[in-house]
């Protein structure tokens, strides 16, 4: 039986918890940062789960 094949791209971007979740870092924090408040570039640092819309694809992209 063929082994499965981790998408490299995917798991360069997400990272299995503990519990098997997905971890993902958030969108829009790479330039024109200046019109963002304080609270929001913070908010922004912190990784976040994957949304269980999306969970199925990505686990099938991080087999292992």
């Amino acid at each position: 039986m063929p082994k499965l094949k981790t998408q490299r791209g995917a798991a360069k971007r997400f990272k299995k918890t503990g519990t098997g979740k997905i971890r993902r870092h958030r969108a829009f924090k790479t330039h024109i940062m200046n019109k963002m408040t304080p609270k929001r570039r913070r908010q922004l640092r912190r990784p976040t789960l994957v949304s269980s819309a999306d969970l199925y694809r990505v686990k099938l992209m991080l087999p292992y």
